[in-house]
């Protein structure tokens, strides 16, 4: 019988596999549809800004530029505001330190910005308030989009790309570059649709109220004033002992009255790891200071006068290691000192996290997890719905935020009692 000349499966050539097919570029958007703006500085221009602006219709896009790691401080030093029918606006705000005529014109239309805890307080400090707000950053984390950047958000919703190349220039810089204006304006000039978009979005996920709600509470809000800010020099984990912690106390706001006086950044006067090594060698002269940056030994005497002052301190008056927390301990310790509290944090972090998944919202825009664990470390006397609504609401928890909590918080009382 003769044997089959039939080839073997296995040794048929495999068809060509099919390209994958490239990925198209999104188009990019390089250009302002009405071209860069001339920067405004005078009491004129911005009388004729507020009276375009005023003649506009819809809600007013608004940014504002700092110069964060160049300058002391975070004011701005441009800000850029545009509405339908009025164009896009770059003013000068170190020109024009008050804007009091354009938020008059603004009134109580809505402003559209994105990330806007960044600019709010930068705003105000130049006269302008809103009265109400659309974040089209804190949308998209309520929408739960992988990434809330602005230039990903205009991709997801334009389907173009947006440089962001110039985001950390130094915008002090005068006169302002035409690629940054060009930057500047197209900022504000993608806020509208994108607010049109995401408002949509919010809507068919049933959460318009949340974002109203989160949105109106940046109304009011204001940034947390940082206490001992000295404490987050970098390297202090090394120096533990309160005379050495005195030391970095005093060199570091000697350094930053530098900072302020030349109005530069205090990294740039002399970063953190300078202020360590002068605390470390403790050096009662200028001989004895370390090397390794300029600044050292062009402000010796300014260091030295500083850990003289330590040196100086009674005991009484030397800061403690660490600032002492009105919070609860560490979540990681609870299970050792009670586990009832324990296993209560356990069942309300899970049952967020469900919740998290199934409505597409990042669990730390439920509740912050420092009123998670507050609430259930000192619940309230009387461990119930009302009870735990107050106690969430006195720690700024959202009615929306309270009523997905409250009940999870209910169930994970009753299934671990005292």
């Amino acid at each position: 019988m003769t044997a089959s000349r039939t080839p073997d499966a296995g040794s048929l050539p495999l068809p060509d596999e099919p390209d994958e097919p490239a990925e198209v570029p999104l188009p990019k958007l390089s250009e302002p549809a009405d071209g860069i703006p001339a920067v405004i500085g005078s009491e004129r221009e911005l009388a004729e800004c507020a009276a375009a602006i005023a003649g506009g219709v819809g809600p007013v896009a608004l940014d504002a530029e700092r110069a964060s790691g160049y300058r002391y401080g975070q004011r701005a030093y441009l800000v850029q505001v545009r509405r339908e029918g009025s164009g896009t606006w770059l003013i000068d705000p170190i020109q024009l330190p008050d804007l009091t005529p354009l938020d008059e014109a603004i009134g109580s239309a809505e402003w559209l910005l994105h990330a806007a805890s960044q600019d709010l307080a930068c705003l105000a400090e130049v006269g302008l308030r809103p009265r109400q707000l659309f974040d089209t950053e804190l949308g998209g984390r309520l929408l739960g989009l992988p990434r809330v950047g602005l230039a990903a958000v205009v991709e997801h919703y334009l389907g173009v790309t947006l440089a962001k190349e110039h985001s950390a220039v130094d915008w002090s810089t005068r006169p302002l570059p035409e690629p940054w204006l060009r930057y500047a304006a197209l900022d504000v000039e993608v806020l509208a649709e994108v607010r049109n978009l995401m408002g949509i979005d919010l809507a068919r996920a049933g959460k318009s109220e949340w974002a109203r709600q989160e949105f109106e509470a940046l109304l009011t809000w204001e940034p947390t004033v940082k206490v001992d800010p000295w404490r987050r020099t970098s390297g202090t984990h090394r120096l533990r002992k309160p005379r050495a912690m005195a030391a970095v106390r005093e060199v570091w706001f000697a350094r930053d009255d530098i900072a302020r006086e030349k109005d530069v950044s205090p990294g740039r006067i002399m970063p953190d790891q300078a202020i360590v090594d002068i605390v470390t060698a403790d050096p009662h002269d200028v001989s004895g200071l370390p090397s390794g940056h300029k600044a050292i030994r062009k402000h010796a005497d300014v260091w030295l006068a500083a850990l003289d002052r330590a040196r100086e301190l009674p005991e009484r008056r030397l800061p403690a290691a660490a600032l002492k927390s009105d919070g609860p301990p560490p979540a990681r310790s609870w299970s050792d000192r009670d586990p009832t509290a324990a296993a209560r944090l356990a069942d309300v972090r899970e049952a967020l996290a469900a919740f998290s998944d199934e409505r597409s919202v990042p669990v730390e825009n439920i509740c912050s997890p420092d009123s998670l664990r507050r609430v259930i470390w000192r619940p309230p006397t009387d461990p119930d719905a009302p009870a735990f609504d107050r106690a969430l609401a006195e720690l700024g928890a959202r009615p929306w935020q309270r009523e997905i909590v409250v009940p999870l918080l209910v169930a994970a009382f009753a299934a671990h009692p005292d």
